[in-house]
């Protein structure tokens, strides 16, 4: 059994509280959660009821909380995860809160790759995408479908556009084509691909 030695009002939002037990940060909960369990200075409780309590009636909060984060752009699984742990909640409301986005298909990984791939194919390679797309959270299999319906013609115009637009003001010569070589690899874009665009302006000897 723990002792909640303080209950102190969060800084950024004034509706929600924090515990403390044995003088460490346990969890937030609502105002109106640790008024309705009667919690207070000084009581003696388990761990487990305390994370019972939160479970039960942090669920609704914390889905609310997901939907506003959700509403100016989509988000992956994990941003969302990483949102709501942010705001002190437990793993176990975060299950929750996901697997109910994922009910509603407010939340989709698959769907939210192929449209961020779609998105960055204009200026971006498939390595640099399938990067940003793991630092997100998304799987591999949800990567590979995403990046298999980007036409390897498509990528191609892509990084000859981002090399037209990167030569622009710049001396033709063979040291700005070698730094024009590398700022592509840089976008992402493998080496035939690279080697594709250059050949647009010309002969290209890699070294």
């Amino acid at each position: 059994m723990n002792e909640i030695t303080a209950i102190t009002p969060q800084v950024k939002d004034k509706r929600r509280c924090n515990i403390y037990i044995d003088g460490r940060f346990c969890c937030g909960l609502t105002l109106e959660t640790t008024v309705k369990n009667r919690l207070k200075v000084g009581q003696i409780i388990s761990a487990e009821k305390l994370a019972e309590i939160q479970l039960e009636s942090e669920k609704n909060t914390a889905f609310d909380k997901a939907l506003s984060y959700l509403s100016a752009t989509r988000k992956t699984e994990k941003q969302v995860r990483e949102h709501l742990a942010n705001k002190g909640y437990l793993p176990a409301v975060c299950d929750f809160v996901v697997e109910k986005l994922r009910s509603y298909n407010f939340l989709n990984d698959g769907e939210y790759a192929e449209a961020y791939t779609e998105f960055a194919s204009n200026r971006k390679g498939k390595k640099l995408i399938r990067m940003e797309l793991r630092n997100k959270g998304i799987a591999e299999d949800a990567i590979d479908e995403a990046l298999s319906a980007m036409p390897k013609e498509r990528e191609e115009e892509a990084a000859a556009a981002c090399l037209q637009k990167y030569m622009r003001g710049k001396e033709y010569s063979k040291e700005t084509l070698q730094k024009a070589y590398r700022y592509l690899l840089g976008k992402g874009y493998d080496y035939e691909v690279v080697k594709t665009a250059l050949s647009t302006l010309g002969e290209y000897e890699d070294e």
